[in-house]
């Protein structure tokens, strides 16, 4: 990763305050991949799984780099290099330091699905009035978190951090650099399991969120079950389903299968057919309505948001109605989009392509299998499978949906083309190392 310094002073004030060294030219980038590096960079010598990063430092010199921060000196070229005792600690105290300069609202935005989501539909909602900084992308490591802080500039009105965790202590951590005043917990399902081992300690890990937030406010989604039992010490605003909450919402469904959502009495057509996005709706819309922007406004921006690609993103070809929501996979997340696909209407088949989802640890199998007994009870005319795993959702498929799996990628590949008719409505959806998202590009040719 890479970002620019625009005010290099004071970073350069912070750097020699948190490492206790003189730095000696102005430092007017930083990043932590030598092949970014750009003249006047300060490079982050980091260890990772398959790189040390100090393999590169007579690269970084020659690329014109200010300083470098490491852990190991290379005592043979002029470069400044500044020894510290871990270099990854390094960068969080001081992307810690630098949050601390900004009096401004900070949502940190977690959950088992629909992080990315809810960041960028949260983003979509408030730019328009305010100057928002957010995370790129899916940045929402502490590596990530750290890169993002740094782009923190004094003109901006707010930020909305997405955090990530694969293991247990992570949420915290990341909550201890941000120092965020307004959480999100989206929702907890079985995803990284590997890491955490049972869904209740993913719960307790996603709550550090909002153990964090003494001072600040937590948006608290009570249709979850393991959210809407946490204990809550600092203030909360609800949203759900019931009319107990503080943001009372309802979903109806019109004759097209497109949904409507109904807000605090406000009514919102938003011409979606995807549940999970009407759930985004609900938690962003209470967060931006807390935070001052009308509810006519909401409406209108939600009704112009247009999902990335990878997040059941919906587009046609040659009559061909294409859902993509392969940019990652586990049991609730795909429970939805075949929900999704389920509330579409109007004359075509129904298909439904699946990989693997993986780091489910031991619930592996009996996850894809429930994957498989949600298909026989929709309206899903085929299934077809890929993968080691998905064999125990084609052989939990009953009833009258046509099944099969595959174990060749290109097989699936030209069964689908020959299969493909007018009007299908086919849904992709797979862990993203299951690459499902090349097979949509290899079956329609983009």
């Amino acid at each position: 990763m890479r970002v620019n310094i625009e005010k290099s002073e004071m970073f350069t004030a912070v750097l020699e305050s948190t490492i206790n060294k003189k730095i000696y030219h102005p430092i007017t980038g930083l990043t932590n991949d030598s092949r970014q590096i750009q003249k006047g960079d300060l490079y982050i010598a980091m260890n990772g799984q398959y790189n040390n990063g100090h393999k590169f430092l007579d690269d970084v010199n020659e690329k014109g780099a200010t300083a470098a921060i490491v852990q190991k000196l290379n005592n043979g070229i002029e470069l400044q290099q500044l020894q510290v005792q871990n270099t990854m600690e390094t960068l969080k105290e001081l992307a810690t330091k630098w949050r601390k300069n900004f009096d401004i609202p900070i949502i940190a935005i977690t959950g088992s699905n629909g992080k990315t989501s809810s960041k960028d539909l949260l983003l979509h909602i408030l730019s328009k009035d305010l100057k928002v900084h957010a995370t790129k992308g899916n940045f929402n490591t502490a590596v990530g978190l750290c890169f993002t802080i740094f782009e923190l500039q004094s003109y901006h009105d707010l930020a909305i951090f997405e955090l990530g965790a694969s293991m247990p202590g992570e949420i915290k951590n990341l909550c201890e650099i941000a120092s965020p005043t307004h959480g999100l917990i989206t929702n907890i399902a079985p995803a990284h399991l590997e890491g955490f081992g049972s869904i209740k300690k993913i719960a307790e890990e996603k709550g550090n969120l909002f153990n964090s937030l003494f001072n600040g406010i937590s948006f608290v989604n009570m249709t979850d079950n393991y959210i809407s039992k946490m204990d809550i010490k600092g203030k909360k605003i609800t949203f759900g389903l019931t009319p107990d909450c503080d943001f009372p919402a309802d979903i109806s469904q019109e004759k097209d299968g497109t949904l409507t959502l109904i807000l605090d009495t406000h009514e919102i057509k938003t011409r979606s057919h995807n549940f999970s996005f009407l759930k985004n709706c609900i938690a962003t819309s209470a967060i931006a309505i807390t935070l001052g922007i009308n509810a006519k406004s909401i409406n209108e921006r939600l009704k112009s948001f247009l999902p990335p690609k990878g997040r059941c993103f919906v587009s046609k070809i040659n009559d061909i109605t294409i859902i993509d929501d392969t940019y990652n996979a586990n049991l609730t997340s795909s429970i939805a989009a075949l929900e999704y696909l389920n509330a579409f209407s109007n004359e075509g088949r129904k298909i439904f392509v699946f990989g693997d989802m993986l780091e489910l640890g031991d619930a592996s199998e009996k996850q894809h299998a429930e994957v498989g007994i949600k298909c026989s009870s929709l309206e899903i005319d085929i299934v077809f499978t890929f993968g080691e795993q998905t064999v125990f959702t084609d052989s939990n498929i009953i009833g009258k949906t046509y099944h099969k799996h595959f174990e060749s990628k290109e097989i699936l590949i030209q069964t689908l083309k020959k299969i493909m008719k007018k009007n299908d409505k086919i849904l992709f959806k797979g862990s993203r190392s299951m690459e499902m998202d090349k097979i949509i590009k290899k079956i329609f040719n983009f």
